[in-house]
């Protein structure tokens, strides 16, 4: 059991007794329990297995590998289209942990020979990602944007496109493609200090 795992738990407004239960299930498994991204991940295999995280209208279990897993159950969730590798399984309340519990220890139990397999998930090159006009016009007219932007890991330039094409509207896209030139020239991601 993680200290950090613990503030966590203790700070937590919504879904603490469905956490409590999900973190008793990680912690039967032969998992390492640690705190990333602000929620309490599991480690196995030398990777992130599984992270439990909390939304507004539920809580879930997600799988870092997902993608790779068989779903037997048809419980695996897609959280949105342009997710490649992570599937969650979601919950609504402690009855709804309990009762899936058997379901969620073969999936965590398949995510863990997953990763000792070292199996990868193949993702999509950057290319098939939309390039938004207003990104593009930069890339032909700002000296070594275009450079800078490629030397960027394929991750990061995701990251970027899907920030850039998540606005409806060309003027969002224009300003959010303007906010970002500085933090891409300097080979940075999105979301790098």
């Amino acid at each position: 059991m993680n200290p950090k795992v613990d503030a966590f738990l203790a700070k937590a407004k919504q879904w603490q007794a469905e956490f409590k239960q999900l973190r008793s299930i990680m912690l039967g498994l032969p998992l390492t329990e640690e705190l990333k991204w602000g929620n309490p991940c599991y480690v196995g295999e030398g990777g992130n297995v599984v992270l439990i995280h909390g939304f507004k209208e539920y809580c879930a279990v997600l799988f870092f590998k997902g993608a790779l897993l068989k779903d037997p159950e048809g419980v695996l969730i897609t959280q949105t289209e342009n997710t490649q590798s992570a599937r969650q399984m979601r919950f609504t309340s402690l009855a709804e942990v309990k009762r899936l519990e058997a379901t969620l220890k073969a999936y965590v139990t398949e995510a863990i020979e997953v990763e000792k397999a070292g199996l990868k998930v193949a993702f999509k090159p950057t290319t098939e990602f939309s390039m938004p006009e207003e990104f593009q016009q930069q890339l032909d007219s700002v000296k070594g944007l275009k450079q800078a932007f490629e030397a960027l890991t394929p991750g990061r330039q995701r990251a970027y496109l899907l920030h850039f094409t998540g606005a409806k509207q060309a003027k969002t896209r224009a300003s959010r493609v303007e906010k970002c030139l500085p933090q891409i020239l300097a080979g940075k991601g999105l979301d790098d200090e």
